[in-house]
């Protein structure tokens, strides 16, 4: 397989948040792969990285990254392939780590999701993926179906739940 999305964090350390980015993945049936680059420690590794993933057949970029979070803008800055940045929370809650991502100079762009939100850039990668191929759209629109029956099923769980002043 080839992958398609590429997920790459700062540090394994990183991998208990950007873990559910690959079982979203997974779930979607996205081909992917997953590596620990750092823009600080390994910056020469990243340029490489970032120049040849759109002719490794990469389509989108989910970098994960906590404190200075230079990763996601790094990368953005080699490539023309989507970044989308995942904050990590760390010694500021992730504020630190957000405000890096998002305060990126005009013509560098990368989308940026919640602080640990690494589901939420797999599902706008997908979401960007699947405007291409209808098989992912579909499983896409099974996924978001079932967030409502998960939300229904919560009001009738609720619905059983007895309280001597509750009035539903």
């Amino acid at each position: 397989m080839t992958p398609l999305v590429s997920i790459i964090m700062g540090s394994t350390s990183d991998l208990p948040v950007m873990e559910k980015a690959c079982k979203f993945l997974d779930e979607m049936q996205v081909p992917f792969e997953v590596n620990a680059l750092s823009a600080h420690r390994t910056p020469d590794a990243v340029e490489e990285f970032a120049c040849g993933a759109k002719d490794r057949g990469i389509k989108v970029i989910i970098a994960g990254a906590g404190m200075a979070a230079a990763l996601p803008g790094v990368i953005a800055a080699s490539t023309t392939l989507p970044v989308i940045g995942v904050p990590i929370k760390g010694m500021l809650d992730g504020l630190d780590a957000m405000l890096s991502i998002i305060q990126m100079p005009p013509g560098i762009p990368v989308a940026t999701v919640g602080v640990n939100g690494a589901q939420n850039a797999a599902i706008l990668a997908v979401e960007m993926m699947a405007l291409a191929d209808d098989a992912l759209a579909a499983r896409l629109a099974d996924y978001k179906s079932g967030l409502k029956e998960k939300i229904e099923k919560a009001n009738r769980d609720l619905a059983e739940v007895k309280y001597q002043f509750k009035t539903n």
